[in-house]
């Protein structure tokens, strides 16, 4: 017996051995607290050999720096240490991490000190000198712990977002939208989602992972446009220490952090080309290389994508890879603008007044006639998103329980949709001809369901010079 440690002394080899014999438990990142460096190194040995992942220090305040810098499923700390002790250690930890659990080692095996550590917000306690399967046991309950609560908070925060914002919709356009999302969901096949920025792109990568088999996984989403294409990379495919100058500790990828769910690729159309072809590696060989790793990482994970782009027209340009392209594309949903959803609009924005009004705790209910006039006649170039903000706002300044005109923004009042005849003679009723031109696009484009190829068949134009228009007026 180490007198000093308090613990049986035992050799690399025997230890082995005994591990060896035993179950192996769900591999996790584990924190290690103690001031004896002796104590820190059996743990680590103990726990390395079952396939955790380790790393120790040797005072509380350190542990605080590496929690908050650093990602673990579980801390072990001693309760007895110079400075902050172990119990004071459980109760940052739980203000800064609550979801992490603290497996507590006491040497004095008190009932009191161990009521006391699980009051400090302790998950278990391990009485020094402990057996080995005994601390491999506390530690596995605790990562299955929270691994669980991972797990309920994922699921809650995407049946949050779902609910947050439905696919709400009885228009044409929208019933074909959702009739699609059964069957793609029941598939494992990538998909491009296509729709203006505001649309409901991420909305319905979520729904398609919400009812999929792959709905108790995480659901992560990524904007390729939002990252600079080396912090872009990283993101995606994680790093190793030292790959570069801020690589201070290994990082999973997305890619890996999304194992056994859904990863969106969102804004696709914005991935640098350098990228894309990195990502095409990525998906046709099912594995990932961290930057500055050598090794190659499995991957079991659905990729969903989203853009506003015409990525077709993009591939004839050469600004976005064709066989990336098509190995995106497998299936394709294309989202309506919601200026072609008709009374889809109030749909939607009932439901936002029930949303912002239970949120903010005010008594409103609707829309008053007049209000929803105004919103239908808007052209909502934002569309959900936009709209979400007006019913936001407008919750917010009602002084009734309905939503009025004054509540909205001057550019929806004001906004004239300027219905034009051809057969009128009074010159102040005439229109420019541009204003003809798009309000022709915007009616061929309802008619064909938003498919711009046929769109632009029926107007005599190319893909690229219907791209231009929309986008100039």
């Amino acid at each position: 017996m180490d007198e000093l440690s308090g613990r049986s002394t035992i050799t690399q080899k025997s230890l082995e051995n005994k591990i060896a014999t035993g179950t192996k438990p769900l591999p996790g990142r584990v924190l290690i607290v103690d001031d004896e460096s002796a104590m820190c190194q059996l743990i680590e040995t103990i726990l390395k050999l079952r396939g955790h992942e380790v790393t120790w220090c040797q005072s509380a305040s350190r542990a605080i720096e590496w929690i908050k810098e650093h990602n673990f499923d579980v801390v072990v700390t001693d309760v007895r240490m110079p400075g902050t002790d172990g119990l004071n250690l459980c109760r940052q930890i739980g203000d800064h991490r609550p979801e992490l659990p603290v497996v507590v080692m006491t040497a004095f095996g008190s009932v009191e000190t161990a009521i006391e550590a699980l009051r400090s917000g302790a998950y278990d306690f391990v009485i020094k000198p402990f057996e080995n399967d005994v601390m491999v046991a506390a530690v596995t309950r605790a990562i299955e712990f929270s691994r669980l609560k991972q797990q309920v908070r994922v699921l809650k925060q995407q049946q949050a977002n779902v609910d947050d914002w439905p696919l709400l919709g009885t228009s044409e356009p929208m019933k074909r939208v959702t009739q699609q999302l059964l069957p793609i969901a029941a598939s494992d096949a990538s998909v491009l989602i296509n729709g203006e920025s505001g649309t409901g792109k991420e909305l319905v990568a979520r729904t398609i992972h919400a009812k999929s088999a792959r709905s108790s996984g995480p659901f992560v989403a990524i904007n390729c446009a939002a990252l600079s294409e080396s912090l872009l990379e990283s993101e995606l495919f994680g790093h190793v220490r030292g790959a570069f100058t801020d690589a201070r500790a290994d990082r999973d990828g997305l890619f890996v952090t999304a194992k056994g769910g859904t990863l969106l690729l969102d804004e696709m159309g914005d991935m640098p080309m350098s990228l894309q072809v990195k990502l095409l590696r990525v998906l046709e060989e099912n594995s990932v290389r961290p930057v500055g790793s050598n090794h190659e990482i499995a991957l079991d994970v659905r990729v969903l994508s989203a853009t506003h782009r015409d990525l077709e027209s993009a591939v004839e340009e050469g600004t976005f890879r064709g066989d990336l392209y098509y190995r995106i594309n497998v299936i394709n949903v294309d989202l309506p603008p919601l200026r072609s959803r008709g009374s889809d609009i109030l749909l939607i924005a009932q439901h936002f007044v029930d949303f912002y009004a239970t949120k903010s705790g005010r008594q409103v209910s609707g829309i008053t006639r007049p209000a929803a006039a105004k919103l239908l006649a808007y052209r909502w170039p934002g569309n959900i998103r936009e709209l979400r903000n007006v019913i936001e706002r407008g919750v917010a300044l009602s002084t009734t329980d309905q939503i009025g005109l004054e509540d909205l923004p001057d550019k929806v009042v004001s906004h004239d949709p300027k219905r034009f005849s051809i057969d009128g003679d009074d010159p102040d009723e005439l229109v420019p001809l541009e204003q003809i031109e798009r309000q022709y696009i915007d009616h061929v484009l309802q008619m064909t369901d938003q498919n711009k190829t046929r769109a632009a068949e029926i107007l005599g134009l190319d893909r690229k010079t219907l791209y231009r228009k929309l986008k100039e007026t």
